[in-house]
């Protein structure tokens, strides 16, 4: 269970990173996809460093 708990916050940026890839292949011009992108990448920083901190 620690070791899924150390790459939580590399999957979270993972998903950020494929919203924003969705919004430059495909035809949608919403910003709203480029926050929900920036927000999960942002979430997934954070909760990487937090995670690796705590789990050992």
């Amino acid at each position: 269970m620690k070791t899924i708990l150390k790459y939580l916050g590399v999957v979270i940026t993972l998903i950020g990173v494929g919203v924003l890839a969705i919004h430059a292949f495909g035809s949608t011009p919403s910003n709203a996809i480029l926050g929900i992108g920036l927000f999960a990448i942002v979430l997934g920083f954070f909760t990487h460093i937090i995670l690796n901190k705590r789990v050992e």
